[in-house]
């Protein structure tokens, strides 16, 4: 099948009956929503799972997708959904912070990389990291789920705005007050 393929090209090839065409749109998302999953779900079997049956979801609601917001969006809304849904079936609770900001924080220095693993920058890294995680935690929950859409799912504004059901301007705002509220946290200004 042809890489060119857009998301929407090839959802109409699955609802045409070319059952195959799916496997193109599983190989596009697997890495991202296995990546998703598992800020809900630390098993990784469980993650596998649930990734998994996510996708096994999509496919059969396939027909439901209207097309309205990148083929992403719905699939990111039914992965987050399911993970929800296995956290409550096994009886845990959902986390109230999505991301797990250790494997996303970094530290750059100028004197290269000999100096990541020094004892004053794995403190500093640690420090760093409990910063933002407290500043991310501490948002209102709608601050807190643009932000992250934004910056760790790489979503567009568009995307957020079907995700979050709201205005483009309102994702904005929303992301804008975010980065306010960590940078005063940090005490630096984010890029």
């Amino acid at each position: 099948m042809d890489n060119e393929l857009t998301d929407i090209a090839v959802v109409e090839r699955v609802r045409a009956g070319d059952k195959q065409a799916f496997n193109l749109l599983v190989g596009r998302y697997q890495y991202r929503i296995q990546n998703l999953v598992a800020r809900f779900i630390r098993d990784p079997a469980e993650q596998e799972d649930v990734a998994q049956e996510a996708f096994i979801k999509a496919y059969r609601a396939i027909g439901n997708f209207r097309g309205d917001s990148a083929f992403y969006t719905w699939l990111y809304r039914i992965a987050v959904n399911t993970a929800k849904n296995h956290l409550v079936s096994t009886g845990r609770k959902p986390p109230a912070q999505d991301v797990d900001l250790e494997e996303t924080a970094t530290i750059g220095t100028a004197d290269g990389l000999t100096e990541l693993n020094s004892p004053e920058a794995m403190l500093e890294n640690d420090e760093l990291v409990r910063t933002i995680r407290r500043a991310i935690s501490e948002l209102p929950d709608e601050l807190r789920q643009a932000i992250t859409l934004r910056e760790f799912d790489g979503l567009s504004y568009e995307d957020i705005a079907d995700v979050m059901s709201c205005p483009i301007g309102t994702v904005r705002s929303r992301i804008f007050r975010a980065r306010e509220a960590i940078e005063q946290a940090m005490g630096v200004p984010l890029k």
